[in-house]
């Protein structure tokens, strides 16, 4: 039986009538030719286009397809298009209604040769284009005509080569020249990296057209040629009557250019524009665009183009408005503006805003987790107490590698949703893309074996226990450790090699009988299927899908997704991010059929720039936006949170500078006389403020942490123009914002923060009525169940802390049939306090690296090079190598770079000091590395690590010399039982130098060197006396055995523990005094069960 189909399309929503001010209406009446029209933020801009347009084809006889109007979004496209349609309902056809690289890629595929595109190109995006361009610089064509100059050889395989490669053909193109006027305008500026750059990209282009590929500079300069051809030019004129652009403060010279061929004779060109909101500097825009418009764009009788202004602000009311006008005003505005559109531009009036006048709060904080768990509680708030949807709500920051990535975290553990635009992070950054390139190189790996007939155990690229534990197979640390037990039974080999093995070969697995081999097995057969896909030349989507079907995954990642929460959002951004990966391996072999698995997994690794996800097609219904300002043009919430507005973060006024001089090159080739200044920096980061500011519609709240430290963050310039009164001056403001910064909130807005308030007022009354009023709200709602069992298990008695007895782990901290290997900081961190190095080293717990880890490795590197030769015992010859890898370091704030890189410079004036002063010893070693073996009452150990300075005095005796650059120093009175002193001697003791000065020689004693700073301008030195018969380092040892072997790590307090990371689950320090309420704990969860 056949069935037919018809298509019903949605009827167009109805149009509604307008109602014009003044200002909008002199737009819409605006007899013809060149229009430069002011919009700020919420002034109807949109409206005004759509009337614009209305007005033409009802009153003025133009047809809907005579129209263009040009913008820059997808979906602001998208939006106009809707609205054009829905006004302009019954008449026939409908404006061109488009982003200026859609439109320029439709003249392109349809005035191009067809010889040159006998189908129609395919666009790169950005991540694309930087992965091509990075080929070409690994791997030049043969033709040799790219000689770069000698002194960017060392760059060109750096990571920023590419994206600046990139700005420099946008450049060159929004210019509208070519790669040979580059190379020729390198020839007359004595440029040779432009004369190189200019053949690089001549050879890129060509490579691009040969791959039928074409970039989004490209396709604007080649839509240009086409629009200012004389062949061209007056179809295209004919076709379009009227033109209109959006968003015109964001023209590039080229997209300019594009608009003089389209329009460029006095015809009806209306442009809209805010440059108070130019913001896209980076990209090329140009804001000098929408300033010279009115003379760039005349009338047919040579007059400059007409100016006006929208006079109305609809979005917001006084109070948000004023707050945004003091920042603004700071700005230049366009040359030649009467006064009344200056007035009406920069001092508009609120027009009936929907929620009043709004509000403004501006709060500082002393500390960066005070200000996000702040910002969660204010969004909880709002959606709780006032109604507001998560989904008119946004936070924005200025940096989104730096912000994003922290506030989501806190956000997400308040319970809040949060949703981040997929081009925010890379798309290989993603922990759900990062799980299945682990895969698909664990298949590649598979292959590899196949064809070498090696040992899996050579696949160094695979990591098993990061594939065991992630999703595809769900094991935890404990089961993989159990694994790893029975899989080395009888087996004396690694428990890394044994797990490798377990992923890539399932036979690995099959005679040991366990849930966790089971499961190991199932994805090691799943790999192996893979490779098989792999083998017979299937497409990357079609490996991928095969891992990731036939895995749990799918299946808990939908459960979670509908779930509800902070895990659903997790859920919606794994898929978000895997579908993501989907659609651009699908892109991948379209692009280039048969394309290698490796080839693709190579261009996803390559991948440096964000990329759009499939998130951007559209918002999620519930959730709080979290993205950069940049990203928010053009949007508009309820409730704004601007956060992170630090001085050095925003305005971030570090040198711009380009290794290519992208800043310096202008129209014809000529050169710019100098890069941007400071001042026109700054300029750029108050219009991003400005954009930030005028996102809210009803209440408005700008952050910052103000910390009570001499050198840490502090409040940004800007924050002083939203505080305090007209007359009070940026210092009074900034004290203000000092003097007001508060701490972490009492606490969160959420089922689990009231949990922990009642749990822990229960824990401090002994007043039985209290306690039963308490224990009765904390059974209520453990009472409560959700979907998938307790909305809340942690409100269940049966969890709590102190009620459980204590757990014993089945595989031991270090293997018990192995020697004990331990370094001298290990030695020093278990006799100074066992339960820091047990959490820092053995619970992972120790933080990241930090400048002060950097501060110490250069200055130690230096210290190292300067005895070995490579570096002149000279303090000028220092600093230099030290200015060389200084800029490698990542400070918070750039004062802070620079206070540090002048205590680094007389940490090496000290060391120098010391190294020239006459000591009767002799440098023998740096940097030694030794490993030693000895027993330990009974005890099989390992001493190893590496020792800074090994020197020989004159009777033959070793000293060992550690460099010290911490800012904290032991005692005098500590030195002679130094734990790392003593363990360095232990270790000569037993031959940790016997390659250097023969075996046998005495020891001399150890010493630290204080370089960080210095007693009565000398380098402070601190010596420990030599080892005699049995000492206390033996003693330290012993004891630093039995620890490890007892696994007692008992807390052990002392003047540490003033900078110990970990005092909140210290049960010896007040913070973590939770932990000792054990017998409180298990009363209060006996009197909660009852009730």
């Amino acid at each position: 039986m056949s069935r037919s189909y018809a298509l019903r399309r949605r009827p167009a929503p109805a149009s509604v009538p307008i109602d014009l001010d003044s200002s909008q209406r002199a737009v819409v009446e605006h007899p013809g030719g060149p229009l430069l029209v002011l919009a700020g933020p919420g002034t109807g801009k949109t409206t005004t286009l759509v009337e614009l347009v209305a007005d033409q084809v009802e009153r003025r006889g133009l047809r809907p397809d005579q129209v263009l109007v040009l913008t820059f979004s997808r979906k602001a496209a998208e939006h106009l298009r809707a609205r054009l349609v829905a006004r302009l309902a019954g008449a026939p056809g409908a404006p061109t209604a488009t982003t200026f690289h859609a439109f320029c890629y439709g003249l392109v595929t349809e005035f191009a040769d067809p010889e040159t595109y006998g189908q129609p190109p395919v666009l790169l995006s950005a991540p694309e284009q930087d992965v091509r361009i990075r080929e070409l610089l690994h791997d030049p064509p043969e033709s040799g005509r790219v000689r770069w100059p000698r002194d960017l050889k060392a760059a060109v395989a750096a990571r920023g080569m590419a994206p600046e490669l990139a700005r420099m053909l946008s450049q060159v193109r929004a210019l509208g020249m070519d790669p040979e006027e580059l190379a020729e305008a390198g020839q007359r500026q004595g440029r040779d990296d432009w004369v190189a750059t200019g053949a690089f990209l001549e050879e890129y282009l060509q490579v691009l057209d040969g791959q039928r590929l074409m970039d989004y500079s490209e396709v604007v300069h080649r839509a240009r040629l086409i629009a200012a051809s004389p062949q061209h030019q007056p179809t295209l004129r004919d076709r379009f009557r009227l033109v209109v652009v959006d968003e015109y403060q964001d023209t590039d010279p080229a997209q300019v250019g594009l608009l003089r061929g389209l329009a460029g004779d006095g015809r009806d060109l209306v442009v809209v524009g805010d440059p108070d909101q130019a913001v896209y500097a980076f990209r090329g825009a140009d804001v000098g665009g929408i300033l010279s418009f009115p003379r760039a764009f005349r009338t047919s009788d040579g007059s400059p183009a007409r100016v006006l202004a929208l006079a109305s602000t609809r979005r917001f009311g006084e109070n948000i408005l004023n707050a945004s006008r003091r920042v603004a005003e700071r700005l230049p505005l366009p040359p030649g503006l009467d006064e009344a559109s200056r007035r009406a531009f920069r001092h508009p009036q609120p027009l009936n805003p929907p929620y009043g006048s709004g509000q403004v709060d501006v709060a500082t904080f002393t500390s960066p987790a005070a200000e996000a768990e702040t910002i969660a509680d204010t969004l909880r708030r709002a959606h709780l107490d006032d109604g507001i949807e998560w989904s008119q709500m946004a936070v924005l920051v200025r940096s989104g590698a730096r912000s994003i990535p922290r506030l989501r975290r806190t956000l997400t553990a308040a319970g809040v949703p949060v949703q981040v635009a997929g081009d925010e992070v890379p798309l290989n950054a993603e922990p759900a893309v990062k799980v299945l390139l682990m895969a698909l190189r664990a298949v590649l790996a598979i292959v590899a074996l196949r064809h070498s007939g090696a040992s899996p155990s050579t696949a160094s690229q695979v990591d098993p226990e990061a594939l065991l534990t992630s999703p595809l197979c769900r094991l935890d640390p404990r089961e993989v450790r159990h694994l790893a037990q029975r899989l080395r039974a009888g087996d004396r080999r690694p428990s890394a090699t044994v797990l490798l093995e377990a992923v890539l070969d399932p036979l690995a697995t099959s005679s040991v009988r366990s849930p966790e081999a089971g499961a190991a097995g199932r994805l090691a057969r799943t790999l192996h299927t893979a490779a098989d896909l792999v083998q017979t030349e299937e497409s990357a989507e079609q490996v991928l899908w095969h891992i990731w079907s036939r895995s749990p995954w799918p299946d808990r990642l939908a459960a979670d997704a509908q779930s509800g929460g902070a895990t659903s959002a997790a859920a919606d951004r794994d898929l978000d991010a895997v579908c993501a990966l989907f659609d651009l391996a699908a892109r991948a072999e379209e692009r280039q059929a048969r394309r290698r698995v490796s080839a693709f997994l190579d261009e996803v690794d390559s991948q440096q720039i964000p990329g759009r996800s499939l998130a951007e097609q559209g918002d999620r219904a519930e959730a709080v936006r979290l993205l950069t300002a940049h990203r928010s043009k053009g949007l508009e919430w309820r409730l704004v949170v601007v956060a992170g507005v630090q001085e050095g973060v925003w305005p971030d006024v570090r040198h711009r500078g380009s290794l290519l001089g992208v800043d310096r090159l202008m129209a014809g080739g000529e050169r710019a006389p100098a890069a941007p200044s400071t001042s026109s920096v700054v300029a750029d980061e108050r219009r991003l403020f400005y954009v930030a500011l005028t996102r809210a519609r009803e209440r408005l709240v700008v952050t910052a942490v103000a910390s009570p430290a001499d050198d840490g963050d502090q409040p940004s310039r800007f924050l002083a123009d939203l505080v305090g009164t007209p007359a009070a001056t940026s210092a009074d403001s900034m004290d203000m914002l000092r003097d007001g910064a508060k701490g972490r909130p009492r606490r969160p807005l959420s089922l689990r923060g009231l949990l922990g308030d009642l749990r822990a007022k229960l824990e401090a009354t002994d007043d039985p009525v209290v306690r039963g009023a308490l224990a009765r709200r904390i059974a209520a709602i453990a009472s409560v169940n959700g979907p998938g069992g307790p909305l809340l298990r942690a409100a269940r008695p049966e969890t709590w802390w102190g009620v459980l007895e204590p757990t014993q782990s089945p595989v031991p901290v270090r293997p018990g049939d192995e020697p004990l290997a331990l370094s001298g900081s290990a030695i020093d961190g278990l006799t100074s306090c066992p339960l820091r190095w047990f959490l820092g080293r053995e619970g992972g717990g120790s933080t990241a690296q930090t400048s002060a880890t950097g501060f110490g490795s250069i200055v130690h590197a230096l210290a190292a090079a300067v005895v070995s030769g490579e570096v002149p015992a000279d303090i000028d010859a220092m600093r230099a190598h030290l200015d060389r890898v200084w800029s490698q370091l990542d400070f918070v704030v750039p004062w802070a770079g620079v206070k540090e890189r002048r205590e680094a410079e007389d940490a090496l004036v000290r060391f120098l000091a010391w190294h020239l002063a006459e000591r009767g010893r002799q440098p023998v070693a740096v940097e030694h590395e030794f490993s030693v073996s000895f027993d330990v009452g009974g005890e099989p150990v390992i001493v190893r690590g590496s020792m800074d300075r090994v020197e020989v005095d004159e009777q033959g005796r070793v000293v060992v010399v550690d460099f010290k650059t911490g800012k904290s120093q032991p005692k005098e009175d500590d030195i002679a039982k130094h734990a790392q002193l003593g363990a360095y001697q232990l270790a000569v003791r037993h031959g940790a130098v016997d390659e250097l000065v023969g075996s046998g020689a005495p020891l001399g004693g150890a010493e630290l060197v204080q370089l960080r700073k210095s007693v009565r301008n000398r380098t402070k030195i601190q010596h420990q006396p030599a080892l005699a018969g049995d000492s206390f380092a033996d003693e330290q040892l012993s004891s630093v055995v039995r620890t490890v072997r007892d696994e007692a790590f008992a807390a052990t307090p002392g003047g540490h523990c003033i900078h110990c990371q970990f005092a909140t689950c210290c049960p010896a320090q007040a913070e973590g005094a939770f932990l000792l309420s054990a017998q409180r704990a298990d009363r209060s969860a006996e009197e909660t069960s009852d009730v």
